[in-house]
């Protein structure tokens, strides 16, 4: 439970404290969101600040994705072996799950990928994909969701 705690917290303070004495040369962020485009901002951008948040990004979103990949994976390639209504019910649990964090996993590291190659994305372009980011999800969920529900798949099987 400690470690819960502790290991977010020092991946906030540590480019904190290693940037609070640092010069800033530019005033412009390339990105809508400030955590991946900080770096950019001072007049030496620091290797170790790059190979810092590129663990970061591996941590937070790789690693995890990658765990529950796996397990889904396990869950599922055991449930093959299973009768059909066991198959049925564990495609029916774990594919939105999985197409929830496939599409979670993608655009969260969207923002930090784009600012790390230095691509010239047009800003409508970039502003389209960060607001997939904010928006999707709240909007996807329910009907990602709902489509498990007998009545509402029902309904719209009748459209």
């Amino acid at each position: 439970m400690l470690l819960a705690w502790l290991l977010p917290a020092s991946q906030v303070v540590v480019p904190v404290l290693s940037n609070t004495n640092k010069k800033l040369c530019k005033f412009s962020l390339k990105g809508f969101f400030c955590y991946s485009t900080v770096n950019n901002l001072f007049c030496v951008i620091s290797k170790v600040a790059i190979v810092y948040g590129s663990f970061v990004f591996i941590n937070c979103i790789f690693l995890p994705m990658m765990f529950i990949l796996f397990t889904y994976i396990k869950i599922l390639i055991i449930t093959y072996h299973s009768s059909r209504d066991v198959r049925k019910k564990a495609a029916q649990t774990c594919l939105p799950h999985l197409l929830v964090l496939v599409s979670v996993s993608f655009f969260s590291s969207f923002d930090f990928v784009l600012v790390r190659v230095e691509s010239d994305l047009p800003k409508t372009a970039h502003l389209l994909m960060t607001l997939q980011l904010l928006f999707y999800h709240p909007l996807i969920n329910p009907i990602i969701y709902g489509l498990k529900m007998k009545e509402i798949s029902n309904h719209l099987k009748k459209l």
